[in-house]
């Protein structure tokens, strides 16, 4: 799982034909458990995001929801309920409970794929170990090496822009 994420932002790093990545991508969870979309857009824009199953066989990468938010959602933090409806962002498709033993990953997207959000891979046990106020998110290094960490929402706003 977390070797896919670190294979995507490394090649999406080092290849001119992909899309640039501008934002990371992580999940967080409420008081009372519902899931969060996070986003910390670092300079340009993101225009939507999407939940899909983590496969290194592509044919299994399937997408198990998508959210198009309703303006360009610029440089900062976003956050969002993946689990029920939110104001600014359209579902466009609606997420199945999530399943154990699945490894999933979110990340956002633009509408002319100008940009990109690098992606964090999960499961439900890892949503499970999360507190609120705590992000979730794969923390890749300059030589490709990375890894899912847990920090608070605080140092995630703080850290992820100036590490990309």
């Amino acid at each position: 799982m977390l070797g896919t994420a670190v294979a995507a932002v490394a090649l999406a790093a080092t290849s001119g034909c992909t899309v640039p990545v501008d934002a990371v991508a992580g999940v967080s969870v409420t008081a009372d458990g519902q899931l969060l979309g996070v986003m910390m857009i670092c300079g340009h824009h993101i225009d939507g995001a999407t939940l899909y199953v983590d496969s290194a066989d592509t044919d299994k990468a399937v997408t198990v929801g998508s959210w198009r938010s309703d303006r360009p959602r610029e440089a900062g933090l976003v956050r969002w309920p993946l689990e029920s409806p939110a104001a600014g962002w359209t579902t466009t498709r609606a997420p199945a409970p999530l399943a154990a033993g699945t490894a999933y990953a979110l990340y956002g997207w633009t509408e002319d794929n100008s940009w990109s959000a690098a992606n964090v891979s999960f499961t439900r046990a890892d949503l499970d170990r999360l507190a609120p106020g705590e992000v979730l998110y794969d923390d890749v290094s300059d030589d490709g090496d990375g890894s899912a960490v847990t920090v608070p929402l605080a140092q995630f706003k703080a850290k992820v822009c100036g590490d990309m």
